[in-house]
């Protein structure tokens, strides 16, 4: 399955268990990846209950790419938490990943992106 986000195509991967999970769902599941600017590059997936601004890609789930950058850099910061400020990028488009996994095992979402 493929959406479009900012104008670049990201190839979204279901396992199976995501499948049958996602079938089950009332209403849509919001998968946000985060990329953290600090020291490092921090990446992460989040599948969040509440709606947002995002992509619908279908009636069960909708995409969003959240930048980020910390206030100081940390080593914290790659595990932690760190305070942290939205990071507004001029040309999002080269930041939207290449594509996204997504799996649903012992009742978590689980999930990772590249490039």
């Amino acid at each position: 399955m493929q959406a479009a986000l900012h104008g670049k195509t990201v190839e979204i991967r279901l396992s199976k268990a995501a499948e049958a999970a996602l079938a089950q769902r009332s209403s849509p599941l919001l998968v946000e990846m985060e990329l953290l600017f600090s020291c490092l590059l921090r990446k992460r997936v989040h599948f969040l209950e509440q709606a947002g601004e995002s992509v619908a890609v279908t009636d069960k789930l909708s995409l969003r790419l959240h930048t980020l950058m910390t206030r100081h850099c940390a080593a914290s910061s790659v595990h932690g938490e760190t305070p942290s400020d939205d990071f507004p990028i001029q040309n999002v488009q080269a930041f939207v990943p290449h594509w996204l996994n997504i799996d649903f095992r012992k009742g978590q979402w689980l999930g990772e992106f590249g490039y």
